[in-house]
């Protein structure tokens, strides 16, 4: 019987050594003038000083993973953008109080640690922490032997941000006849892929199919990363706009996240001709014969973000957007009525 170890258990610490030192270029790509101390430590360090300047700074967080998205990931065997994904799920709810995220520590589990396969994960991971503006400060790579199969993973993570107390965004200063603008998605982002892998046959055949609509294959469309908003809010208040709420569509859709940011007696009214689904959306309900209903409570047909303005404010805040690289309509207003939405 050969000497029992760590490594023949299941564990190798020289491949967990091997990924980190593959990702430390990654990790310093993404750091700011408040992170103190590199990779390695037992936590990861952040000075504060910066926040002093505010008059009563509010810490903000958000913690998320990118779903069974990520067996799209498998099939392909690309993994350099699904960190991007799990990033995005985290910044992108914090800045919808107003928020600048600081800094972002990931968490990842796998079977076995492939030290290739894990740098091209935080890759991503840091890239999304460049297209974020915040520090990518540590993470966790977890080998789980036995547990999960060697060649898969899951990736998580969590961010924390900040903003002063004046300047959250809550919602409650939203009133009837405010407007609704939506800022585009890059896609299906990292929800509703349970429902994504029923409609679509999930072979890496069916995948690598190209469609003409989509002007790429579909594994490309589905693994297309979220976008990232935080630019783009940062130039809305730059832009002087004072923005009455923010709302991330992601799991739910339309009817779950909208509300969210909605005072009661207000209701959101979306008109759906107000700006063009992407074709992926078009292709998943025709080939799942989907309800239209379904759609919008499941994906974000489109729309990434949906903020309430003042109409006095809209013209200015379509300005700032476009000016930050992201595509925008006015899709709808705010009326009178029990909390919820009406698509029309």
């Amino acid at each position: 019987m050969s000497e029992l170890n760590y490594k023949n258990a299941g564990v190798d610490i020289e491949a967990g050594y091997k990924s980190v030192e593959m990702i430390k270029g990654y990790v310093k790509e993404t750091t700011r003038p408040e992170v103190l101390g590199g990779i390695g430590g037992f936590s990861g360090a952040f000075s504060l000083a910066n926040i002093k300047n505010m008059k009563d700074p509010v810490l903000l967080s958000g913690t998320d993973g990118v779903g069974t998205k990520i067996k799209l990931a498998f099939l392909l065997d690309k993994h350099d953008t699904i960190g991007i994904d799990a990033v995005a799920m985290c910044v992108n709810d914090v800045i919808c109080a107003g928020g600048e995220p600081l800094f972002f520590l990931d968490y990842i589990a796998c079977g076995k640690n492939y030290p290739e396969k894990i740098a091209a994960i935080v890759k991503g991971v840091a890239e999304g922490c460049k297209q974020s503006e915040c520090a990518l400060v540590g993470g966790e790579t977890a080998e789980h032997p036995g547990l999960m199969p060697e060649d898969e993973y899951d990736v998580a993570g969590f961010a924390v941000g900040v903003v002063d107390r004046a300047d959250m965004i809550d919602g409650s200063t939203i009133k009837p006849g405010d407007t609704l603008i939506g800022v585009a998605s890059s896609g299906v982002h990292s929800n509703g892929f349970s429902l994504v892998r029923k409609v679509f046959d999930m072979t890496k055949e069916s995948l690598e199919k190209y469609y003409d609509e989509l002007g790429c294959t579909l594994g490309e469309a589905l693994l297309e990363p979220t976008r990232i908003y935080v630019k783009m809010v940062k130039g809305i208040k730059n832009a002087g706009v004072k923005v009455k709420g923010y709302s991330h569509i992601t799991g739910g859709g339309f009817y779950e996240n909208i509300p969210r940011m909605l005072p009661e007696g207000c209701k959101a009214v979306v008109k759906k001709d107000s700006y063009e689904v992407p074709a992926i959306f078009k292709l998943m309900q025709k080939t799942g014969n989907l309800e239209e209903h379904m759609m919008f409570n499941t994906f974000n047909c489109g729309l990434g973000m949906v903020i309430a303005v003042d109409p006095a404010d809209a013209e200015k805040t379509l300005e700032a957007i476009e000016k930050s690289g992201e595509k925008a309509w006015i899709v709808g207003s705010v009326e009178a009525g029990d909390k919820g939405v009406e698509i029309c």
